[in-house]
């Protein structure tokens, strides 16, 4: 064995500590941040569609509507390669905050998927839309999806920047558009009594929407897997939890109060 082979030897022998710890751990932090960079593209295709769907909308095209439709095959594609990434580095995770990130990637991009769907549902409403003559009604469609929007644009952005305390502070901004979504539904059932005529046409923008309104939905539930990747806490559900139990509060209550069930 010559000199050369036994310094190569001594050098293979030193390099499992932390120098190799190091040169190991560069392709999976390349991997996750590929994976970062796949989840936001798949993002931006989300946002976009929405606006361009609301823009359809707004100017009765009904060809954009069509594109719309079609785009939601890229983001179909986005969410299988996500998850085909993420199930590779899940096996390889050195960290608990690195296996919640990947685990919550996957979630995100489930939740950007529905988006994707709820924007074809609206493009396919649309398209029937066009088709009709124009409701003679104003609907306050497009602040809706703005807030939609912003929402899960927010809610994005706090995933960037892992920042719990701006997506705990973007949950309650589900409410307006809720009320919102109300609001609409009943003057469009208003509408529909007052003129028959118009059932279809009011119908189809109930749709929407309710569309825009799971919109808002699903900015919820990534703000929420935000918090879960920062702090480690899942606040699913905490607020349907509160009023499950203040119902049963006040169930109980009642039959204390007169000593009979209602």
């Amino acid at each position: 064995m010559t000199c050369h082979d036994v310094s190569h030897i001594c050098y293979s022998i030193a390099l499992p500590g932390a120098l190799a710890e190091g040169w190991l751990m560069q392709p999976f932090e390349q991997e996750v941040a590929g994976l970062k960079e796949r989840l936001l593209t798949m993002a931006s295709h989300a946002e976009s569609s929405v606006g361009k769907a609301i823009a359809a909308l707004g100017q009765r095209d009904y060809d954009l509507a069509v594109r719309v439709q079609a785009e939601d095959a890229v983001i179909d594609r986005f969410e299988i390669e996500v998850d085909e990434l993420a199930i590779r580095l899940l096996a390889r995770a050195p960290r608990a905050s690195d296996l919640r990130l990947i685990t919550v990637a996957m979630k995100i991009s489930q939740n950007l998927e529905r988006v994707g769907d709820e924007t074809t549902t609206i493009a396919r409403r649309v398209q029937d839309l066009c088709r009709e003559l124009p409701l003679k009604l104003v609907v306050d469609i497009p602040p809706m999806a703005t807030l939609a929007v912003q929402m899960l644009k927010s809610a994005l952005d706090a995933f960037v920047n892992q920042d719990p305390a701006g997506a705990r502070a973007l949950i309650p901004q589900d409410k307006p558009i809720d009320l919102l979504n109300k609001q609409i539904h009943r003057q469009l059932a208003d509408q529909m009594i007052a003129d028959p005529d118009t059932i279809t046409r009011c119908l189809n923008v109930m749709v929407i929407s309710k569309s825009l309104e799971r919109i808002g939905d699903h900015a919820k539930n990534v703000a929420e897997e935000v918090v879960y990747l920062c702090e480690a806490e899942d606040i699913r559900h905490k607020g349907t939890e509160k009023e499950s139990v203040g119902q049963k509060g006040g169930f109980q209550q009642t039959v204390a109060a007169d000593g009979s069930r209602r």
